[in-house]
């Protein structure tokens, strides 16, 4: 049975991300549906609204935090624009689904804590991977049997057939000539754009299964079109760590991690997460010297997000990604690209600027 629909949201940004993952999201949530949707190209926020049964449509933003009837707002915009909008909403008293990264630089985040530790809001990170039933099995075994945590390595290959592969999944996005873009090229510092593209799902994976990362030594390889961090990462309690990214693999799409401990160990393979499959996770479990798996599971990860949305801003702890958890990222990111740049270890907490 359907939970009661009653929390309402408006969508900020009707681009791509919002077009494959929110708006269907929002339209299939058991208890939350499709309010609004925000974006100062007009023409496209009412194509949208039309084809996703949306009651409004705001070319101003603060027109739709105005809305009482708004309870709760997805930040789907380029990354840029993530903490002002924030920052808004959380002001006008919305409840945050704020799409990842959090931000682009430890400042952006520590801005955004300022802003929660103000007016007291509920911000969650689009992290949507912590609503993958395999990665939340993981998780459950980590917490209940898997005991002291040795090691974890974990990776993210894009691939160079991915579009080749998701565009045959995907509609064609629609887009406007009104559509508001960030100043300069927010792609061309590749460095920049595929570690906060990518690198920050890597991170928040990595955070939610084995703990706070204290310190990580980078190294970066830039080879035909190519770039490779290998990371080797100290989370807190003493687990070892390694990240692998890379952009891209000539190969099919890989992404997965492997993690080893006191009673157990788990092996996951991740797809593509616009194929909508859950990741494949087997898990040992030492005692009855037996592996399990889960099968058939509900692989819509961005509608399950969503429904951990609305549950999450009602007050149920949820297992989603917290704006301490955004934080956290984006230090750890920054800490990779200064890393990278001399060649030392960096401690996360010292991190600051950039990624």
């Amino acid at each position: 049975m359907n939970e009661q629909i009653s929390f309402r949201i408006g969508v900020l940004g009707a681009g791509p991300i919002a077009q494959f993952g929110h708006f269907e999201a929002c339209t299939k949530a058991s208890n939350a549906k499709l309010y609004a949707i925000c974006d100062v190209a007009e023409d496209l926020a009412q194509r949208m609204a039309v084809t996703h049964d949306a009651e409004c449509i705001y070319t101003n933003y603060d027109a739709m935090l105005d809305d009482p009837d708004v309870d709760g707002v997805i930040i789907a915009t380029s990354d840029p624009f993530h903490v002002p909008a924030s920052i808004q909403a959380l002001e006008a008293g919305k409840a945050v689904l704020c799409e990842k990264p959090l931000g682009v630089s430890v400042e952006d985040g520590l801005a955004l804590e300022a802003a929660q530790a103000r007016t007291g809001g509920y911000l969650q990170v689009g992290h949507m991977k912590r609503f993958d039933p395999g990665i939340e099995a993981a998780k459950a075994f980590i917490d209940t049997k898997m005991g002291e945590i040795q090691a974890l390595k974990a990776w993210y290959c894009d691939s160079t057939h991915r579009y080749t592969n998701t565009d045959a999944v995907q509609p064609l996005p629609v887009r406007s000539a009104g559509a508001r873009k960030p100043a300069g090229d927010p792609k061309a510092d590749k460095q920049s754009y595929f570690m906060l593209a990518h690198g920050s799902h890597l991170v928040d994976l990595m955070r939610h299964l084995a703990g706070e990362i204290k310190s990580v030594s980078a190294r970066l390889s830039e080879k035909f079109g190519a770039y490779c961090w290998f990371v080797d990462v100290e989370f807190s309690d003493g687990t070892l760590g390694h990240m692998d990214l890379t952009v891209a693999v000539r190969m099919d799409w890989h992404e997965g991690f492997q993690m080893y401990g006191e009673r157990g160990a788990i092996l996951a393979k991740t797809y593509n997460p616009w194929y909508y499959r859950s990741s494949e996770v087997d898990i040992f479990d030492e005692e009855s010297a037996s592996t399990t798996r889960v099968l058939g599971a509900d692989g819509h990860f961005f509608r399950r997000q969503v429904e951990g949305f609305a549950r999450a801003a009602q007050g149920e702890t949820t297992q989603a990604a917290l704006l301490s958890d955004g934080v956290a990222s984006v230090k750890v990111m920054a800490a990779i690209r200064q890393s990278v740049a001399t060649g030392k270890p960096v401690d996360v907490a010292s991190a600051t600027g950039q990624v």
